[in-house]
């Protein structure tokens, strides 16, 4: 008769965590727009969803136009166009970085890894020299929004 509330206890203490599903709910849902021949942008969008992400991959001929409504700034381009949670984030951004976006909300429209660096998420090789995050704000002036 001991053993019953033991088990009801354990269960009810199971119940009061937060299940895998609770928690990827918290993070917003990701649009990823990408060139319909780019593969580079499905690995990095495989890299997000190992984060936790829940992400859509959508193929266009319209990313410049994309790019350009959102901010981006000329020089400052990704590979891919992310929209997440009401920011672009452009190229191959470290989740960290995507993270710590989401978590502090500054306000700014977006942050960007201009290129395809080596060695960033969802690119082959290693990783050579300093990778700068640039965060844009609304009236297209940047600052650095973390290094690599």
């Amino acid at each position: 008769m001991r053993l019953l509330p033991k088990v009801l206890m354990s269960f009810s203490a199971l119940a009061l965590l937060p299940s895998a599903a609770a928690a990827q709910e918290a993070r917003p849902f990701a649009t990823i727009f990408k060139n319909p021949q780019c593969s580079c942008c499905e690995s990095y969008g495989d890299y997000l969803e190992a984060s936790g992400y829940e992400v859509k991959m959508v193929a266009t001929h319209d990313l410049a136009l994309i790019k350009e409504r959102q901010g981006v700034p000329a020089g400052l381009e990704g590979c891919h166009t992310m929209l997440i949670g009401g920011y672009f984030v452009d190229g191959h951004v470290p989740a960290d970085s995507v993270d710590r976006l989401l978590e502090e909300r500054p306000r700014i429209s977006g942050i960007t890894l201009p290129g395809m660096p080596a060695g960033s998420p969802g690119m082959g090789g290693a990783k050579t020299g300093t990778w700068t995050i640039t965060g844009v704000r609304a009236d297209g002036a940047t600052s650095v929004f973390a290094r690599y």
